[in-house]
């Protein structure tokens, strides 16, 4: 499989990223530093959503049922050079389903996560997998 996304940008204004029919924009000027999300939260972002999208993925195939599931995510910048490290995430899963096993879909994660194991090829990658009953 192969990839591509377009990005853009203009002096002094923030940049945009084209992906399918999707816009993401964000910040390059300090005018929007805390609106924005900046390109080391888009990093984070896309871990997440790897993790996101494969928590519904192995539901399908580990056959577990869940209302949504939830996902914080920190890591550390190192500054020489700099670079990402100490990714830590805590992943919650609402669910009354007593078949979902949390120790296997950690490990089909770990295992089967494209942007997961990208990352731990260069970044420390710690985290816990928990279930909330729904209420």
């Amino acid at each position: 499989m192969n990839y591509q996304i377009k990005a853009s940008s203009l002096s002094n204004e923030d940049a945009v990223i084209h992906i399918k029919e999707s816009n993401i924009d964000f910040g390059t000027t300090p005018k929007t530093a805390e609106t924005l999300p900046n390109p080391a939260e888009l990093f984070l972002g896309s871990f997440a959503a790897c993790m996101l999208k494969n928590v519904e993925r192995f539901s399908t195939m580990m056959k577990f049922n869940y209302s949504k599931a939830t996902l914080d995510v920190n890591a550390t910048r190192l500054e020489n050079p700099p670079r990402m490290d100490n990714l830590i995430y805590n992943l919650t899963i609402y669910s009354n389903d007593k078949k979902l096993n949390t120790d296997l879909l950690k490990k089909n994660i770990e295992k089967y996560g494209t942007i997961y194991n990208t990352i731990k090829l260069s970044c420390n990658i710690s985290g816990t997998i928990k279930t909330l009953e729904n209420v």
